[in-house]
């Protein structure tokens, strides 16, 4: 991928977390509040997704995105093993919001689960500035 290219897939990618963000916080307004979890969900990934492009990878799956995040980022130190979990948690989350009617999630769970995410997505940010992709 050439960096053109690249700086214009991680704008993409940051467009779609935008969307994706503005949607959670429009379900969970009108109480929807395992579709909003589910949205953040997807608010992170794009933003991963926009991050690990810029190490050129393309992530095909979920499980994917976070091994990648692991290896190339927490392993080398870019960023704390806490934000790979953060996105673990997310993931499992969506999962259950996704998939298990049982699973309630409460208004309290997507305040906090969204700073989490919000604080994470900022660092991510951060770092694609630093490297001049945004």
């Amino acid at each position: 991928m050439i960096e053109k290219n690249k700086k214009e897939n991680i704008k993409e990618e940051i467009t779609r977390a935008s969307t994706a963000f503005d949607a959670a916080v429009l379900l969970f307004d009108n109480d929807f509040i395992n579709d909003a979890i589910s949205k953040l969900y997807y608010f992170l990934l794009y933003y991963m997704r926009a991050l690990l492009l810029s190490k050129g990878f393309e992530p095909k799956t979920h499980e994917g995105a976070l091994r990648l995040f692991g290896l190339h980022f927490v392993k080398k130190g870019i960023f704390p093993a806490k934000d790979s979990h953060i996105f673990s948690k997310l993931m499992k989350y969506r999962e259950e919001a996704d998939y298990n009617p049982m699973y309630i999630f409460t208004a309290e769970d997507f305040v906090e689960l969204k700073k989490e995410t919000e604080q994470l997505a900022s660092k991510i940010k951060a770092y694609l500035k630093k490297k001049a992709y945004l």
